[in-house]
């Protein structure tokens, strides 16, 4: 039997969602512990998206084989009893054997959150990436954002330790906007190069506080140069809001964004 469930997690505390050496905190190795007890048998998670360390999300999505009988209720309520409570399952779905969280997949998305208040806020430390320029142009943003829609080589914006073998990704949309002091990037795309969106919010934070011009975006995609790119935006603030999948699978979808922005209470 193969099972899909929906994953939110505060990533603070976790090296990033994949498992790594004994010792270490992960989603994965968590999701994996819980599952685990639930089924009484070792079990194996798939991802939609390997988040990394101090990234967090509210609709990542992952699939496991089990021989155990289960009520898809248990999948939800026995995992989550046996969750940190930084991590929750949301819903849970029987599944066909050819799908897969990962190559099922049709489109990621990620929701990166600057408070550009001139007051931090003790509350939110990793929750939202704070800018001290305080006066981050949303409209600016947006408009260079535009230049990275649609399918290019993301060079410039790929970290140095990307094991993809193609930089090719094809951005399907890009908005920024402002809600009181703080400012949201809102991008989807088939899929994403390691640090990429981190690299886009660098870069057009870079841009949306004057000290780099609107068309710096195109310039950097013909660059194909991580190097005379931004730095990579901090962790805190990123979240992987949203997996979408052909309508045959029938699985949820994220909350919409107004939805998930009182969620987070901003």
């Amino acid at each position: 039997m193969r099972v899909a469930l929906g994953v939110a997690y505060d990533g603070t505390r976790f090296h990033g969602f994949q498992a790594q050496q004994p010792g270490i905190a992960t989603i994965q190795g968590e999701l994996e512990r819980a599952i685990g007890q639930v089924a009484n048998e070792a079990v194996r998670v798939t991802c939609a998206g390997r988040t990394d360390a101090r990234v967090h999300a509210t609709h990542q999505v992952v699939h496991f084989d089990t021989n155990a009988a289960r009520p898809l209720r248990a999948w939800i309520y026995g995992v989550n009893a046996n969750l940190p409570t930084s991590v929750s399952i949301t819903w849970s779905r029987a599944v066909n054997d050819d799908f897969s969280a990962r190559f099922s997949a049709i489109s990621r998305r990620y929701l990166y959150l600057i408070d550009v208040s001139e007051l931090r806020h003790a509350l939110f430390a990793n929750a939202i990436t704070r800018d001290r320029r305080h006066h981050l142009d949303p409209d600016l943003m947006g408009e260079a954002g535009q230049a990275l829609v649609g399918e290019h080589d993301f060079s410039s914006f790929r970290s140095a330790h990307c094991q993809s073998r193609s930089p090719v990704r094809t951005i399907n949309r890009l908005t920024v906007t402002r809600r009181g002091d703080v400012v949201a990037l809102d991008i989807a795309a088939n899929a994403f190069l390691h640090h990429m969106v981190r690299n886009v919010a660098g870069v057009l934070m870079d841009i949306g506080a004057g000290e780099q011009p609107k068309d710096w975006t195109r310039d950097l995609l013909k660059a194909r140069d991580r190097t005379v790119a931004s730095v990579t935006a901090p962790p805190e603030g990123l979240y992987l809001i949203d997996v979408n999948y052909p309508p045959m699978h029938a699985l949820p979808t994220g909350p919409a964004l107004p939805r998930l922005l009182s969620l987070l209470d901003l």
